[in-house]
C-alpha cells in the first residue's frame, strides 16, 4: 500500500482510490484532495468528471505538463455555506522541470448536486 499524495495520511486505497473509481465523495474537502491527487496521477478523465458541467474545460492536456512534479498539499479550510455548498481553501506546491517550486494558493468553490459534489471555481488570494 502506497501513502496518498492528497497527504491525508491514509493509504491511496482508502482515501482517493475509490473516489477515482467511481465513488462518491463525502465532502467538498474530500472531492478538492481526490482532485489534487488526481492531478498528481494525470488522472484527467476524473479531473474532468468531477468538474461541474458550467465551468469545465472541453478538454484537459496533463501529459503535456511532463515536467510537473506536485509536491504537497495545505489544506487550510473548509467552510460549508449550506447543505450543497462549500468553499476549501488550500496551498498545492508543485516545480516545473528543474525550476524553483510554485505555490498555488486557492480558494476553491464546490457544488453538490444529486448527491454528487463538483468543482465550480476558484479564487487566488491576494498575498
Amino acid at each position: 500500500m502506497s501513502a496518498c499524495p492528497c497527504q491525508s495520511g491514509l493509504d491511496y486505497e482508502r482515501c482517493c482510490g475509490p473516489l477515482h473509481a467511481g465513488a462518491a465523495a463525502a465532502s467538498a474537502e474530500s472531492l478538492m484532495r481526490s482532485r489534487y491527487c488526481a492531478y498528481v496521477r494525470a488522472d484527467e478523465p476524473y479531473l474532468l468528471a468531477s468538474w461541474h458541467a458550467s465551468t469545465r474545460p472541453p478538454a484537459l492536456d496533463l501529459h503535456a505538463d511532463r515536467d510537473t512534479r506536485w509536491l504537497g498539499l495545505d489544506v487550510k479550510r473548509h467552510d460549508v455555506v449550506d447543505a450543497d455548498h462549500a468553499r476549501v481553501e488550500f496551498v498545492a506546491r508543485y516545480r516545473v522541470g528543474g525550476g524553483r517550486a510554485v505555490r498555488l494558493h486557492e480558494v476553491s468553490r464546490f457544488v453538490r448536486e444529486q448527491g454528487r459534489w463538483y468543482y465550480v471555481d476558484g479564487e487566488f488570494p491576494s498575498a
